[in-house]
Protein backbone atom coordinates (compact mmCIF):
# COMPACT_ATOMS: atom_id res chain seq x y z
CA UNK A 1 0.00 0.00 0.00
CA UNK A 2 2.96 2.26 0.69
CA UNK A 3 4.35 1.67 -2.57
CA UNK A 4 1.19 2.54 -4.54
CA UNK A 5 1.19 5.80 -2.25
CA UNK A 6 4.47 6.58 -3.36
CA UNK A 7 4.25 5.36 -7.02
CA UNK A 8 1.14 7.49 -7.35
CA UNK A 9 2.74 11.13 -6.54
CA UNK A 10 5.34 10.24 -8.80
CA UNK A 11 3.25 9.11 -11.82
CA UNK A 12 1.43 12.45 -11.82
CA UNK A 13 4.37 14.49 -11.72
CA UNK A 14 5.41 12.54 -15.00
CA UNK A 15 1.88 13.19 -16.16
CA UNK A 16 2.42 17.05 -15.56
CA UNK A 17 5.97 16.84 -16.68
CA UNK A 18 5.05 15.54 -19.94
CA UNK A 19 1.92 17.46 -20.27
CA UNK A 20 4.35 20.69 -20.21
CA UNK A 21 6.45 19.08 -22.71
CA UNK A 22 3.66 18.91 -24.87
CA UNK A 23 2.79 22.43 -24.52
CA UNK A 24 5.94 23.89 -24.94
CA UNK A 25 6.05 21.85 -28.21
CA UNK A 26 2.72 22.79 -29.28
CA UNK A 27 2.95 26.74 -28.62
CA UNK A 28 4.81 28.02 -31.46
CA UNK A 29 2.61 25.90 -33.95
CA UNK A 30 -0.70 27.02 -32.83
CA UNK A 31 0.96 31.06 -32.11
CA UNK A 32 1.27 30.10 -35.87
CA UNK A 33 -2.31 28.95 -36.59
CA UNK A 34 -3.53 31.95 -34.73
CA UNK A 35 -1.37 34.18 -37.19
CA UNK A 36 -2.47 33.14 -39.97
CA UNK A 37 -5.72 33.59 -39.71
CA UNK A 38 -5.74 37.14 -38.18
CA UNK A 39 -6.72 40.47 -40.31
CA UNK A 40 -3.87 42.95 -40.65
CA UNK A 41 -5.16 45.20 -37.52
CA UNK A 42 -5.65 42.71 -35.57
CA UNK A 43 -1.89 41.44 -36.43
CA UNK A 44 -0.59 45.33 -35.96
CA UNK A 45 -2.33 45.08 -31.96
CA UNK A 46 -0.71 46.11 -29.15
CA UNK A 47 -2.62 43.31 -27.05
CA UNK A 48 -2.78 40.42 -29.40
CA UNK A 49 -5.36 37.29 -28.26
CA UNK A 50 -5.02 33.66 -29.09
CA UNK A 51 -8.01 33.45 -31.07
CA UNK A 52 -8.13 35.62 -33.72
CA UNK A 53 -11.55 38.04 -33.19
CA UNK A 54 -12.91 38.26 -36.47
CA UNK A 55 -11.20 35.28 -38.66
CA UNK A 56 -10.22 35.90 -42.04
CA UNK A 57 -8.60 33.53 -45.27
CA UNK A 58 -6.97 36.82 -46.71
CA UNK A 59 -3.57 35.98 -45.53
CA UNK A 60 -4.07 32.82 -47.37
CA UNK A 61 -5.04 34.40 -50.52
CA UNK A 62 -2.23 37.15 -50.18
CA UNK A 63 0.39 34.35 -49.93
CA UNK A 64 -0.68 32.47 -53.29
CA UNK A 65 -0.52 35.66 -55.00
CA UNK A 66 2.72 36.86 -53.77
CA UNK A 67 4.60 33.66 -54.10
CA UNK A 68 4.84 30.76 -56.27
CA UNK A 69 3.86 28.70 -53.21
CA UNK A 70 2.52 25.57 -55.40
CA UNK A 71 5.54 25.56 -57.67
CA UNK A 72 8.21 25.21 -54.98
CA UNK A 73 5.77 23.04 -53.17
CA UNK A 74 6.17 20.81 -55.98
CA UNK A 75 9.84 20.85 -56.21
CA UNK A 76 9.83 20.42 -52.33
CA UNK A 77 7.86 17.23 -52.61
CA UNK A 78 10.17 15.63 -55.63
CA UNK A 79 13.39 16.43 -53.88
CA UNK A 80 12.03 15.09 -50.50
CA UNK A 81 10.04 11.74 -51.90
CA UNK A 82 13.23 11.11 -54.26
CA UNK A 83 16.07 11.28 -51.42
CA UNK A 84 13.71 9.70 -49.25
CA UNK A 85 13.55 6.98 -51.53
CA UNK A 86 16.79 6.71 -52.43
CA UNK A 87 18.38 6.80 -49.13
CA UNK A 88 16.24 3.74 -47.81
CA UNK A 89 17.13 1.45 -50.78
CA UNK A 90 20.97 2.20 -50.51
CA UNK A 91 20.77 1.59 -46.73
CA UNK A 92 19.17 -1.12 -46.11
CA UNK A 93 21.11 -3.25 -47.68
CA UNK A 94 24.12 -1.79 -46.28
CA UNK A 95 22.65 -1.91 -42.56
CA UNK A 96 22.05 -5.46 -43.53
CA UNK A 97 25.55 -5.91 -43.99
CA UNK A 98 26.95 -4.71 -41.34
CA UNK A 99 24.81 -5.50 -38.70
CA UNK A 100 24.69 -9.04 -39.57
CA UNK A 101 28.68 -9.38 -39.97
CA UNK A 102 30.49 -7.18 -37.11
CA UNK A 103 33.81 -6.42 -38.49
CA UNK A 104 35.77 -3.38 -40.20
CA UNK A 105 33.07 -2.43 -42.16
CA UNK A 106 31.12 -2.41 -38.93
CA UNK A 107 33.15 -0.50 -36.89
CA UNK A 108 33.86 2.42 -40.24
CA UNK A 109 30.14 2.81 -41.21
CA UNK A 110 29.61 3.56 -37.18
CA UNK A 111 32.37 5.63 -36.96
CA UNK A 112 31.21 7.54 -40.29
CA UNK A 113 27.88 8.08 -38.79
CA UNK A 114 29.52 9.65 -35.94
CA UNK A 115 31.77 12.02 -38.29
CA UNK A 116 29.36 12.93 -40.70
CA UNK A 117 26.61 14.29 -37.79
CA UNK A 118 29.60 16.18 -36.47
CA UNK A 119 30.51 18.46 -40.13
CA UNK A 120 28.27 21.98 -39.81
CA UNK A 121 27.00 22.93 -43.01
CA UNK A 122 28.87 25.97 -43.37
CA UNK A 123 32.43 23.29 -43.00
CA UNK A 124 30.80 21.35 -46.13
CA UNK A 125 29.34 23.62 -48.75
CA UNK A 126 32.08 25.13 -50.52
CA UNK A 127 33.92 21.64 -51.33
CA UNK A 128 30.24 20.29 -52.16
CA UNK A 129 29.45 23.34 -54.87
CA UNK A 130 32.93 22.91 -56.40
CA UNK A 131 31.89 19.12 -56.41
CA UNK A 132 28.44 19.85 -57.88
CA UNK A 133 29.52 22.25 -60.36
CA UNK A 134 32.33 19.81 -61.95
CA UNK A 135 29.28 17.59 -62.34
CA UNK A 136 27.40 20.43 -63.88
CA UNK A 137 24.53 19.82 -61.09
CA UNK A 138 24.22 23.31 -59.91
CA UNK A 139 20.73 24.92 -59.69
CA UNK A 140 19.30 21.33 -60.21
CA UNK A 141 16.62 18.87 -58.22
CA UNK A 142 18.59 16.02 -58.69
CA UNK A 143 21.80 17.92 -57.63
CA UNK A 144 19.71 19.10 -54.29
CA UNK A 145 18.54 15.15 -53.69
CA UNK A 146 22.16 13.61 -54.32
CA UNK A 147 23.18 16.11 -51.62
CA UNK A 148 20.24 15.19 -49.37
CA UNK A 149 20.63 11.50 -49.58
CA UNK A 150 24.54 11.80 -48.99
CA UNK A 151 23.29 13.99 -45.66
CA UNK A 152 20.39 11.43 -44.31
CA UNK A 153 22.28 8.12 -45.23
CA UNK A 154 24.31 8.50 -42.19
CA UNK A 155 21.38 8.43 -39.52
CA UNK A 156 19.00 6.64 -41.91
CA UNK A 157 21.92 3.32 -41.75
CA UNK A 158 22.25 4.10 -38.30
CA UNK A 159 18.53 3.85 -37.56
CA UNK A 160 18.19 0.65 -39.81
CA UNK A 161 21.19 -0.90 -37.88
CA UNK A 162 18.98 -1.23 -34.84
CA UNK A 163 16.74 -2.93 -36.27
CA UNK A 164 18.49 -5.07 -38.19
CA UNK A 165 19.87 -5.99 -35.18
CA UNK A 166 16.27 -6.52 -33.55
CA UNK A 167 15.63 -9.60 -35.56
CA UNK A 168 16.91 -12.50 -34.32
CA UNK A 169 19.08 -14.22 -36.41
CA UNK A 170 17.48 -17.30 -35.82
CA UNK A 171 14.36 -16.86 -37.65
CA UNK A 172 16.92 -16.49 -40.49
CA UNK A 173 18.86 -19.72 -39.83
CA UNK A 174 15.58 -21.56 -39.83
CA UNK A 175 14.91 -20.57 -43.32
CA UNK A 176 18.05 -21.83 -44.50
CA UNK A 177 17.20 -24.98 -42.61
CA UNK A 178 14.25 -24.89 -44.76
CA UNK A 179 16.25 -24.78 -47.66
CA UNK A 180 15.68 -20.96 -48.57
CA UNK A 181 18.70 -19.08 -49.93
CA UNK A 182 19.99 -15.83 -48.50
CA UNK A 183 18.19 -13.83 -51.32
CA UNK A 184 14.71 -15.50 -50.16
CA UNK A 185 15.78 -15.34 -46.96
CA UNK A 186 16.02 -11.65 -46.94
CA UNK A 187 12.99 -10.75 -48.86
CA UNK A 188 10.68 -13.22 -47.41
CA UNK A 189 11.63 -13.20 -43.65
CA UNK A 190 13.91 -10.35 -42.63
CA UNK A 191 12.61 -7.46 -44.66
CA UNK A 192 9.00 -7.72 -43.81
CA UNK A 193 10.07 -7.24 -39.73
CA UNK A 194 12.06 -4.30 -40.88
CA UNK A 195 9.05 -2.69 -42.63
CA UNK A 196 8.21 -0.53 -39.72
CA UNK A 197 12.19 0.51 -39.62
CA UNK A 198 12.20 1.06 -43.25
CA UNK A 199 8.97 3.44 -43.29
CA UNK A 200 10.84 5.24 -39.84
CA UNK A 201 13.78 6.10 -41.66
CA UNK A 202 11.92 7.23 -45.04
CA UNK A 203 9.86 9.37 -42.75
CA UNK A 204 12.92 10.51 -41.24
CA UNK A 205 14.74 11.51 -44.77
CA UNK A 206 11.49 12.96 -46.21
CA UNK A 207 10.94 15.27 -43.23
CA UNK A 208 14.72 16.51 -43.15
CA UNK A 209 14.86 17.24 -47.19
CA UNK A 210 11.40 18.58 -46.80
CA UNK A 211 12.31 21.17 -44.12
CA UNK A 212 16.29 21.76 -45.75
CA UNK A 213 16.96 25.56 -46.22
CA UNK A 214 20.50 25.77 -46.75
CA UNK A 215 21.68 23.29 -49.01
CA UNK A 216 18.44 24.57 -51.32
CA UNK A 217 19.68 28.29 -51.14
CA UNK A 218 23.06 27.88 -52.10
CA UNK A 219 22.61 25.56 -54.56
CA UNK A 220 19.34 26.76 -56.47
CA UNK A 221 19.58 29.88 -58.13
CA UNK A 222 16.44 30.04 -60.48
CA UNK A 223 13.05 30.66 -58.75
CA UNK A 224 11.70 28.18 -60.68
CA UNK A 225 13.55 25.59 -59.11
CA UNK A 226 13.36 27.13 -55.54
CA UNK A 227 11.68 25.03 -52.59
CA UNK A 228 9.43 25.97 -50.27
CA UNK A 229 11.80 27.03 -47.24
CA UNK A 230 14.06 28.93 -49.64
CA UNK A 231 10.47 30.84 -51.42
CA UNK A 232 9.29 31.58 -47.38
CA UNK A 233 11.65 34.16 -46.88
CA UNK A 234 10.52 36.29 -50.04
CA UNK A 235 7.70 36.96 -47.27
CA UNK A 236 10.78 39.64 -45.73
CA UNK A 237 10.57 42.84 -46.90
CA UNK A 238 14.50 44.68 -48.10
CA UNK A 239 14.68 45.80 -44.43
CA UNK A 240 14.07 42.83 -42.71
CA UNK A 241 10.21 43.77 -41.84
CA UNK A 242 8.15 40.37 -42.40
CA UNK A 243 4.81 40.74 -43.74
CA UNK A 244 3.38 38.74 -40.72
CA UNK A 245 0.11 37.27 -42.36
CA UNK A 246 0.59 35.94 -45.44
CA UNK A 247 3.75 34.69 -43.78
CA UNK A 248 2.55 32.77 -41.01
CA UNK A 249 -0.20 31.37 -43.95
CA UNK A 250 2.41 30.08 -45.90
CA UNK A 251 4.63 28.96 -43.27
CA UNK A 252 1.38 27.29 -42.08
CA UNK A 253 0.70 24.92 -45.28
CA UNK A 254 4.49 23.89 -45.46
CA UNK A 255 3.86 22.44 -41.96
CA UNK A 256 0.67 20.28 -43.26
CA UNK A 257 2.67 18.03 -45.55
CA UNK A 258 4.94 17.06 -42.61
CA UNK A 259 2.23 16.51 -40.44
CA UNK A 260 0.10 14.20 -42.77
CA UNK A 261 3.16 12.26 -43.79
CA UNK A 262 3.64 11.47 -40.46
CA UNK A 263 0.09 11.10 -38.95
CA UNK A 264 -0.40 8.64 -42.05
CA UNK A 265 2.99 6.47 -41.14
CA UNK A 266 3.24 6.35 -38.03
CA UNK A 267 0.25 4.65 -38.09
CA UNK A 268 1.62 1.70 -40.09
CA UNK A 269 4.96 2.01 -38.01
CA UNK A 270 2.70 1.30 -34.90
CA UNK A 271 0.93 -1.71 -36.57
CA UNK A 272 3.74 -3.20 -38.12
CA UNK A 273 5.25 -3.86 -34.65
CA UNK A 274 2.07 -4.62 -32.91
CA UNK A 275 1.59 -7.45 -35.76
CA UNK A 276 5.49 -8.41 -35.07
CA UNK A 277 4.81 -8.72 -31.47
CA UNK A 278 1.52 -10.85 -31.88
CA UNK A 279 2.77 -13.26 -34.51
CA UNK A 280 5.88 -13.83 -31.97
Amino acid sequence: MSALRTSRPARIGQYLALLAYLVFLAFPFLWLVSTAFKPAPELASLHPTWIPEEPTLANFRQAFDEQPLLRAAGNSLVAALAAALIAVLIATPLAYVTARHRGRLATAATGWVVISQAFPFVLVIIPLFLILKNLHLINSVPGLVMVYVVWSLPFALWMLMGYVRAVPAELEEAAAVDGAGRLRTLVSVTAPLLAPGIVATALFAFVTAWNEFFFALVLLKTPEKQTLPVVLTHFLGAEGVADLGPLAAAAFLATLPSLVVFAVLQRRIAGGMLAGAVKS
